[in-house]
Parts: structure tokens; sequence; C-alpha cells
């Protein structure tokens, strides 16, 4: 498929070279791939511009999110079809046709005809004539043999079907076939790649959550109960969350019921002193402060003042005031022991994966090893913020046994003063292993993948 440089690209506005939604969605997902810019900010700023309307800003979701959720079997079918010419394609033309092909093999409601005129259109605009021709061809090609299409076989080679027809990376599936098996695998990959319903977090302080639900009848959303934690509410969508009266009367905050799993585990008392490590976004930092009945202190800490800026706007809108700002590294902070200090720690984010699908290709193996470095050092600083008597809790939105229980038992050795205790007097049991961990996994437990482990620390030492 040929390229052109730079320099052929007509000289139009950006806003008008890549208006619409999709012409959105393109540029997304180019900064995406070309940068270390992650898709929640960048969609965010789209989102709250004033160029499209809810209906394009719905599409514009769903195709970024798809295209993402679903690129190894796009650019799979995209190679065939291109007689491998896709994968040297300029970045423009592949999610183009990305885009186009998401359209075309999951949305119903898109005629594959205007999937293909709107992606044609938008790079004979930015490309020219013979660039837009060839995706017409590859496109309608695809489409008349849509019936067609084959994938590699499961029994030829497992791992290579699941990356493929799954749409995750070779080394994150051969790395959970070796521990999970096939099957087990593929269910875990299908959870993967749903669509998220949202979860709401009722906030105590402010509404009681029988008197929440019966707003939510009132107003016609449908929704169904937590699972697990009974504050908390799933509904299939939201439009205009941040607009809702509710929402900005702090009756609930966005999070999803895997989150408030450390928290319940770190167990704090009204009138405690909590540390809350690595705080921000600051969901946690919050539903410490509610549990606590805004009694005692929470102290949020962050290295990045912008970010603490949001904890405190959080908490302004949930009428929180028992929670301090701390700008500092927490693997360096020194300030008073507290009563318990939770360590939501910075992880490879593998369980989070049906959110946030574009880390599956921005993460490689060689990443797990470099975080469990930083874990490992923000675990020992961590443990000594904790008073005699006092808990840690050390926890991640990961699958990954090296960022998880490999790393609490390598913390242990090296801490006789620290002891695990059973996660199961906290949460519920199905969700903590023989180990006595936490561990939560999509397709096992309708929620997001996590880990989290209580350590009371038994003596000084």
């Amino acid at each position: 498929m040929e390229t052109l440089p730079p320099d052929t690209i007509p000289a139009l506005p950006r806003k008008n070279l890549y208006s619409g939604p999709r012409g959105t969605a393109v540029r997304i997902l180019n900064r995406v791939e070309r940068t270390d810019s992650y898709l929640d900010k960048v969609l965010d700023v789209e989102l709250k511009s004033g160029d499209l309307s809810d209906l394009d800003k719905g599409l514009l979701n769903e195709i970024v999110h798809g295209v993402l959720r679903w690129q190894n079997r796009l650019d799979w079918v995209l190679n065939g079809f291109s007689h491998g010419n896709f994968a040297k394609s300029e970045i423009n033309i592949k999610n183009t046709l990305r885009v186009a092909l998401y359209q075309v093999l999951f949305l119903d409601r898109v005629p594959h005809s205007a999937a293909v005129n709107e992606g044609v259109e938008f790079i004979k605009r930015i490309r020219g004539e013979k660039p837009a021709g060839l995706v017409n061809a590859v496109l309608r090609n695809i489409i008349r043999n849509i019936d067609g299409i084959r994938y590699p076989a499961l029994e030829d080679d497992p791992v290579q079907h699941l990356a493929v027809y799954y749409s995750h990376p070779h080394w994150m599936v051969r790395r959970w076939v070796g521990r999970f098996g096939v099957e087990e695998t593929k269910r875990f990959l299908i959870a993967a790649n749903e669509r998220p319903s949202l979860c709401l977090r009722i906030n105590r302080l402010k509404i009681e959550p029988s008197k929440f639900l019966a707003i939510l009848t009132e107003k016609g959303i449908p929704y169904t109960g937590g699972s697990r934690v009974d504050n908390f509410v799933r509904v299939k969508a939201l439009s205009g969350i941040g607009q809702m009266d509710l929402f900005r009367g702090g009756m609930f905050t966005v999070q999803d019921e895997s989150a408030a799993l450390p928290c319940l585990l770190l167990d704090p008392r009204p009138g405690d002193r909590v540390i809350d490590l690595c705080a921000a976004p600051g969901g946690k930092t919050t539903n410490l402060a509610e549990i606590m009945r805004n009694e005692g202190e929470v102290v949020a800490v962050d290295r990045h003042e912008a970010k603490l800026g949001l904890i405190r706007a959080s908490c302004d809108r949930l009428g929180l005031t028992n929670v301090s700002l701390l700008a500092a590294d927490s693997a360096a902070l020194e300030t008073a022991p507290a009563d318990r200090v939770l360590l939501d720690a910075p992880c490879s984010g593998l369980g989070v994966l049906a959110k946030k699908p574009d880390i599956k290709w921005k993460r490689d193996v060689s990443d797990i090893l470099k975080l469990t470095k930083i874990q490992a050092g923000l675990l020992e600083n961590a443990a000594r913020l904790v008073k005699p008597g006092g808990v840690l809790v050390y926890s991640t939105c990961t699958v990954e046994p090296d960022e998880n229980e490999e790393m609490v038992a390598a913390f242990l050795a090296r801490h006789g003063e620290f002891a695990l205790e059973s996660a199961a007097p906290f949460v519920s049991s199905d969700l903590v292993n023989a180990a006595g961990f936490v561990e939560t996994f999509p397709h096992r437990h309708g929620m997001d993948g996590s880990f989290a482990a209580r350590l009371v620390r038994t003596h000084a030492t």
C-alpha cells in the first residue's frame, strides 16, 4: 500500500482535516500509537470540546475503544487483504482502515457503504486519489468476502489463534496460557474484550443507598446492585455524568467494585490516621474518607500537584473534610507513622483491559520487571510509615504474580515484623484465594482484575 511523505498533505487546518467522529478517531488513534499518551486522557479532551454532537461523541467513544480492543484481529484481516502491505502503511492510512473495518465487523447500525465511504473520503482529503483508491479496494474486497475470512486455527497454534482472534499481544497470551491453560485464557480474553458497564459508588455520607436507587428508578435509569459491596451499583451507561445533579451534589463516584476491596481490607476506623500512597486519581482516598465517616485524617500523597488538585476537587464535591494533600515522592516520603497505610502501587494494569484497551499495546514483558523494582521500593518505604500494631495494604490492578503474590512473599521474607492476615474476614470469601490474598479476575468475578494483601505490623524492628 502506497505511503506518501508528510509534505504532500494538503495545508488545511487540523480541525477541518480531521473533522467528524471518524476523522477525530483517526487523530486520537494516531496520537495513542505514536506517543506515550493514554487513550482516556486524549479522548477526555475531545469529549469536552464543543466540536461534536452528543451522538457523534458516542460514536467516537465506541470507535476508538473498539479499534484498540480489536486491533490484532483487524490488523490480521487487513494484512491478509492487502497482501501484507498494511503493516508498512503510513499511520493515517492504517488507522483509517482500522476505523472503517471496525465498523464493518462490529457495528451493526453503521451500513458498510457508509463506513467505507467515510474512510475513502477522509484519505482522499489528506492523501489524495491514489491512496483513497487503494483504501476503497481493500475495504470493498473484505466486504465481498466477509464470510470467507479465515483466522489461525486453534488446533494448529493455540497462542496464535487466541492472540489474533481475541486481539491480545502474543507475549501476554503465551504467559496466560502457561498459567491458566487454553480454555480459561479464552474466557479471560473474552471478558477483557467486553464493553464495560459503569459502576457507581454511592456516597453514604450524602444519601442512603435505598434512596439513591429510588432516584435511579424515578429517572428511568436501569441498574443492578453491586455483586460484592453493598454501596455499589452497576448501570449500563450514563450520558453527561458531569452535569447530573446527583453527581454534582456528591451523591456518587464512578469506580469499579474491585477498587473498593483494598479499602475494605485496610478497614480504617473513624479517628485513624491513614496514609494513601500513590493516591491519584483519588478514588480510594475518597472511599477511605467516606468509610471513616469524615473523622480522623486521610493523607493523600502524590508527587504531582495537579493530580492532588483533582483529588481536592473530588473531596469538595463529595463533602469530605478529613483529607489532607501532600505533594511528595511516595518512595521517599518521611512523615509521622500512621495507623493504616494503603499502597495502591503503579502496575502493568493488565486487570483493567476492558476499560483501557490501549494498555495491551503499550505494555511489554520487560515493563513488568521494571515495575516490580518500583513496587519493591515503594513497599519498603510504606513499611516504615506503619505504626506497630498498624496495617499496610498492598494492592494493584493487575493479575501478574510477579507484581502481586511474589512481591508480597519477597517483602515478608525481608520484614519479620510484618505478618500476612487473611482477607476473608473483610471481603466476600469468593474473592479470597487459598493464600489469603484478594484476587479478582474479570471472567471469574465480573469485575476488574485486581490484587490486595493485608499486612499487619506485629512489632517494631
